[in-house]
């Protein structure tokens, strides 16, 4: 008897992720679990590329929609709750698609998380640093221990880099040894896709997306949850840049341009992440070419 397959296909924002994905569950008959981490959120449709009803073309999508913004989502939480759901609809198919650009998110649900060491009086002492002397030496310090993890984290979002420097203080190992200790596959039969734009038209896509996103709305999306924007899920490409309009930092043109820039440099983060994390076979080909491509390399049993 065949064992159940898990299909992960990941790849960085804009690269067609969700329309391979429905493709692809459509002709196994089987569900799809979103692995992004801001698609939870009810209130975060047009910014997070949230798939509509009509993209989803009727295929079943878990984790989209599931929470407010008020209750955050963190890697182990979704991995807890999205590795029942699997074993739950398992039951029922023989195949499962996980689709996402979150790498931690999809590492944490298919292969689990470390024990990272924490201690509150270092991070508050961190956090103190941060917001007296700014970043810089945190990354400076970041980038001479560990320059693997260095080029993955975002710079924009200091918790992770503090998080960085406080797991390494403790424990006198890197970030890039400490979660690639004692991991090992949650499920029997995973097979991860990985789609790999070539460079200038994810660019290009990503350029188009955000200007189809704020005329579809996403500047009075994002002063919806402008009071909101302490929250640590609010800490994102395309809203942050627009709460600095908001704030009179930034002109619109200016944060427009800057919501692009800011989502081609994490685009490039992603793709560092998922090259380094169980990256698998590469596609980059039309909608068409990648699910063939996944077909003929799977067995597939529907």
């Amino acid at each position: 008897m065949k064992r159940p397959q898990i299909i992960v296909i990941q790849g960085p924002t804009a690269s067609g992720k969700t329309s391979l994905a429905v493709e692809l569950a459509q002709e196994l008959n089987c569900v799809v679990v979103s692995a992004d981490s801001r698609q939870f959120y009810r209130e975060l449709s047009i910014g997070t590329a949230k798939p509509s009803l009509e993209e989803m073309k009727g295929v079943k999508h878990y984790f989209i929609d599931s929470h407010n913004l008020k209750d955050e989502v963190s890697a182990a939480q979704f991995a807890a709750a999205a590795s029942q759901v699997i074993e739950d609809e398992l039951s029922n198919h023989k195949n499962i698609v996980i689709v996402g650009g979150s790498g931690l998110f999809i590492q944490a649900l298919c292969e689990g998380l470390n024990d990272i060491p924490h201690d509150s009086d270092l991070q508050r002492e961190l956090t103190l640093q941060v917001e007296v002397d700014g970043l810089g030496l945190l990354l400076e310090e970041l980038k001479m221990k560990d320059e693997g993890y260095f080029n993955q984290v975002d710079f924009n979002n200091p918790l992770r880099v503090i998080r960085a420097i406080e797991a390494m203080r403790l424990s006198g190992k890197t970030m890039t040894e400490l979660r690639m200790e004692h991991i090992l596959p949650r499920f029997e039969n995973t097979s991860y896709f990985t789609i790999d734009l070539p460079r200038n038209e994810l660019y290009a896509r990503i350029n188009s997306r955000v200007d189809a996103m704020m005329l579809a709305g996403l500047e009075e999306e994002a002063r919806r949850v402008f009071h909101l924007r302490q929250l640590k899920s609010l800490q994102t490409v395309g809203y942050r840049e627009l709460f600095d309009f908001f704030d009179a930092k930034v002109s619109r043109e200016e944060a427009i341009e800057l919501i692009k820039q800011h989502s081609r440099n994490y685009a490039k983060r992603q793709i560092t992440w998922f090259k380094s994390h169980q990256p698998g076979r590469y596609l980059n080909g039309s909608l068409s070419s990648n699910l063939n491509e996944i077909k003929s390399n799977l067995t597939i049993e529907k």
